[in-house]
C-alpha cells in the first residue's frame, strides 16, 4: 500500500468519525420527522453560555449525580435533564460556545434519540468512533482561547474529577472548580422544590439491628483501619446506618432515603438533616414507627446530646452543603485526627477539603454492612417477594384476560393498576421505582418509562415487557417479565428460551468464594452468545433492603471494568439476575429475579475454598408458550421445575389466602411439570403424569 493510500484511509476515517458526531446523530434528525418525547432546551443552553462567558470558560461540563453521588436523583437536582432534555439515569452534558454534546451507554441510547434536541450530539459511549469527552474537548477547544473547563465539585465524583483533570491536561486544557454551580444560576423558573419530608424511625421487628449496634460495628472497623473520623455522604447509608426512613426520592425511583451526612467518629456521632428542629420533634407519618426521631436518637429538640446521658446520642445538625463543607475542614484541620475514611463516591468538594496525607479511601464500612443482610433481613427479603408476586399475578391474569378481550390496557394504565394492586398487599410502601411498562418497540428501550406522550396500548400482538418492584417494610422488590398473547414467531422463541437459559445459568452458578460479579457475568450471556446475540446492560445489581432498588459496591456486570470499589460476590447479597434481548423498532425481552448469595454444598471440598451460588427468591412463573424446551438442558429444565413447584406452592397459597382465584389458576397454568422423554418434552400437570405412570405400567 502507498503512502498516499494510507493517507487517504486516514483521511476517509478521520472523516467518518466527525460526521457521524454533528448535531442531531439519528435517522429521526436526519429526516425531520416530529418526535413528541423531543425537548427543545437551546434557551437554557444559551442562558448557560452567557454564565461561562462570564467566567471566562470555554466549557462546562453537567453531570448526572446530586452532592451524594447519588444514581437516581431528586426532581430538584436533575440538573443534566434540565440543560439537556434527557431524563436517563446515566449521562454526562458537555458545552461549549458552538456545540452541546451528551455521552450516555447502550442502554439508554434509543432513550437519548428520542428526547435531546436536534442541536445536541448524542455520543455513544464505547461505540466504534466515538471520542472521550477530553478527546472531543480538545478538538473543540483547540483553536478557542479559553482553555479552561469548568464544573462544579459538589456534583462531580471524587475519582471522576481526578480522570477528567488528567485527561484534559493531555490535551493541553484543566478543569476548574465552579460555585455556585452554573446550571443552579440560570434555573429560576419551574424548578421543583428541595425535597422535606417526614423521616420516620424504622422499626427493630424488620431492621433486625439497633443503630446503637451498627454503629459500634462500624467503630470497629474504623479501629482496624486507624480512622480517625468516618465521612457518610451517600444516601442508603445515613438510612441504614441509622435506621430511619423518609420519602425525599420520589420519581423514576422511590427510595426511602432523606437527604443527610454524617460524621462518625469514636466518641461522638453527627447527622445533617434539613430543618431539623422540625423534624426533630415532628410525629412519624408511618403508623409502624411508634417514636419520634429525638427519642430514637437520644437527643434534645435542638439535637444536642444530654450530658448526663449514659445512652449513645447522636448530634443533629442542620443540613447545608456549604456548612457541612466547613465543618469537614476544621475537622480536617485538627491536629488530633490524623485519618480520615472516605467513600470512593464522595463528591471532589469534600474530598478536597482534606490534606492527601490525611486521606483513606475505600467503600464505607457502612457500604460493606450493608449489603450483607441479618437473618431478620433475609427472612423479610423472601416473605416480601411472595406478596409482591401475588399482586403481579393478579395483575398478569387481569391484563391477559382484558388484552384478549379487546379491552383498552395502555402502559400507563397497567403501570397505574399494578401500583394500586402492590399498595394492597400487607407492608407496602410504594412502588421500588416507575414500572418500565413497555409495548411493542418501546420495549426495545431499555430503560423506557411511559409517559403521555409515548404512552402505547398493549395489544396481543406485540411483546408486552413490565419491570416493575415494590418498596415493603421488609423488603424491596424488583421483578421483570415479558408476555406475548399470540404465537411466537421462531426468532422471538428462541430469544426468550435463551434468555431464561442465561437466567437459569446464573441462578444454579457455583464459584469460589471471592469471584466478582464481572467473573461470573458471562454465564448469563452464553445462550445469547451461542446465537451471536448480546444485551447492552448488566446482568446483575445489588438490591438493598426497605432501601434502593439499586445497592452498590458490587454489580455482575462485564461493562464495568476493574473499578476500585468492586466487591467479590459475598454471603448474606441479594442481587438481581436480568439477561435480555431487544431488537430495535421491534420488540424487547427481559426476565428478572432477585437472587440470594449462600454457600452451598458439593460433592468435594478443598480445604480453604467455599463455595458460593445463588438462591432465587423471586418467584413468578415464565410464559410457556415462549419456551423452546428442545434446545434447554435437562439441568435447565429440572431447575425450572423446581421453581415452577415452589412458585404454585408459595404464591398459589398465598392467592389462595386472598381468595383470588383467578390469579391462582393463571399460575397454576404456567407451572405444570415439564416431562422429557426422549426427543419429546411435554408439559404435563402432575394428575396427568400420574396417569401416564399407571398406563405404562399396565403396557
Amino acid at each position: 500500500m502507498s503512502v498516499f493510500e494510507q493517507l487517504v484511509i486516514i483521511a476517509v476515517c478521520s472523516m467518518n468519525r466527525f460526521t457521524a458526531l454533528q448535531p442531531g446523530n439519528w435517522n429521526t434528525c436526519e429526516n425531520g420527522e416530529f418526535v413528541s418525547t423531543r425537548t427543545n432546551t437551546s434557551s437554557q443552553v444559551m442562558a448557560l453560555r452567557t454564565e461561562m462567558t462570564l467566567k471566562k470558560i470555554g466549557a462546562y461540563i453537567v453531570p448526572s449525580e446530586d452532592f451524594h453521588m447519588s444514581e437516581f436523583v431528586s426532581g430538584y437536582d436533575q440538573r443534566r435533564a434540565f440543560i439537556s432534555g434527557f431524563d436517563g439515569s446515566m449521562g454526562t452534558a458537555v458545552i461549549t460556545a458552538t456545540h452541546a454534546a451528551l455521552w450516555t451507554r447502550g442502554k439508554y441510547f434509543l432513550q437519548a434519540e428520542t428526547q435531546l434536541g436536534c442541536d445536541w450530539i448524542l455520543m455513544r459511549e464505547r461505540e466504534p468512533g466515538v471520542p472521550t469527552i477530553e478527546e472531543w474537548l480538545g478538538e473543540q477547544l483547540k483553536e478557542q482561547t479559553l482553555k479552561k473547563v469548568g464544573a462544579c465539585p459538589y456534583f462531580f465524583g471524587n475519582s471522576a474529577w481526578q480522570q477528567h483533570s488528567m485527561a484534559l491536561e493531555q490535551q493541553g486544557l484543566r478543569i476548574e472548580p465552579v460555585l455556585p454551580d452554573l446550571v443552579d444560576k440560570i434555573w429560576t423558573d419551574d424548578r421543583p422544590e428541595f425535597p422535606d419530608t417526614v423521616i420516620n424511625p424504622y422499626p427493630l421487628k424488620y431492621a433486625g439491628k439497633s443503630w446503637q449496634d451498627k454503629v459500634g460495628e462500624v467503630r470497629q472497623e474504623m479501629e482496624k483501619r486507624d480512622a480517625d473520623a468516618l465521612i457518610v455522604t451517600m444516601l442508603d447509608e445515613t438510612a441504614w446506618l441509622f435506621n430511619m426512613r423518609a420519602t425525599d426520592i420520589r420519581g423514576f425511583v422511590n427510595d426511602p432515603f432523606f437527604y443527610s451526612l454524617a460524621i462518625v467518629r469514636p466518641n461522638s456521632i453527627s447527622l445533617y438533616i434539613k430543618n431539623k428542629d422540625i423534624k426533630l420533634t415532628a410525629a412519624p407519618k408511618d403508623p409502624e414507627s411508634d417514636v419520634n426521631m429525638k427519642e430514637h436518637l437520644n437527643t434534645r429538640a435542638d439535637g444536642s446530646c444530654p450530658k448526663t446521658a449514659n445512652k449513645l446520642c447522636v448530634t443533629v445538625k442542620e443540613y447545608s452543603y456549604d456548612t457541612f463543607i466547613m465543618e469537614l475542614d476544621a475537622l480536617a484541620r485538627n491536629a488530633s485526627v490524623k485519618r480520615i475514611w472516605l467513600s470512593y463516591f464522595c463528591n471532589y468538594a469534600v474530598y478536597n477539603m482534606i490534606d492527601e496525607d490525611k486521606i483513606f479511601v475505600d467503600n464505607t464500612p457502612v457500604a460493606m454492612l450493608k449489603t450483607q443482610k441479618n437473618d431478620v433481613e433475609v427472612q423479610g427479603m423472601t416473605n416480601c417477594h411472595i406478596r409482591d408476586a401475588a399482586a403481579l399475578a393478579i395483575f398478569a391474569s387481569k391484563l391477559e384476560k382484558g388484552v384478549k378481550a379487546g379491552e383498552e390496557w395502555t402502559e400507563l394504565s397497567a403501570s397505574k393498576e399494578l401500583t394500586r394492586l402492590r399498595s394492597l398487599q400487607d407492608l407496602n410502601r410504594g412502588d421500588s421505582f416507575a414500572s418500565i411498562s413497555s409495548s411493542g418497540s418501546n420495549a426495545a428501550i431499555i430503560h423506557y418509562f411511559p409517559n403521555n406522550q409515548t404512552d402505547r396500548r398493549i395489544t396481543a400482538d406485540e411483546t408486552y415487557l413490565i419491570d416493575s418492584g415494590g418498596q415493603y417494610l421488609d423488603g424491596t422488590t424488583d421483578v421483570t417479565r415479558t408476555f406475548l398473547w399470540r404465537e411466537p414467531t421462531s426468532f422471538e422463541k428462541e430469544c426468550y428460551t435463551r434468555v431464561l437459559m442465561g437466567q437459569i445459568n446464573l441462578a444454579m452458578a457455583i464459584w469460589t468464594k471471592g469471584l466478582f460479579g464481572r467473573e461470573i457475568d458471562a454465564w448469563a450471556r452464553q445462550p445469547l452468545f451461542d446465537i451471536g446475540l448480546t444485551y447492552k446492560h448488566g446482568t446483575g445489581h445489588g438490591i438493598g433492603h426497605y432501601l434502593s432498588v439499586h445497592e452498590g459496591p458490587g454489580r455482575i456486570s462485564n461493562y464495568h471494568a476493574k473499578f476500585e470499589w468492586d466487591v467479590p460476590l459475598a454471603e448474606h447479597m441479594f442481587y438481581s439476575d436480568e439477561p435480555g434481548y431487544y431488537e430495535d423498532g421491534k420488540f424487547g425481552i427481559r426476565l428478572e429475579n432477585i437472587v440470594y448469595v449462600k454457600k452451598v454444598e458439593t460433592k468435594y471440598s478443598m480445604k480453604g475454598v467455599t463455595m458460593l451460588g445463588m438462591e432465587t427468591v423471586t418467584l413468578f412463573p415464565y410464559e410457556t408458550h415462549l419456551i423452546d424446551y428442545t434446545i434447554m438442558s435437562e439441568k435447565q429444565i429440572s431447575w425450572l421445575n423446581d421453581y415452577n413447584a415452589m412458585t404454585l406452592e408459595k404464591v398459589g397459597k398465598l392467592l389462595k389466602e386472598q381468595d383470588a382465584m383467578d390469579a391462582y389458576k393463571w399460575i397454576e397454568k404456567r407451572t405444570k411439570k415439564v416431562v422429557i422423554s426422549g426427543a419429546a418434552t411435554l408439559l404435563v400437570s402432575n394428575c396427568i403424569l400420574y396417569s401416564l405412570m399407571l398406563v405404562d405400567l399396565l403396557w
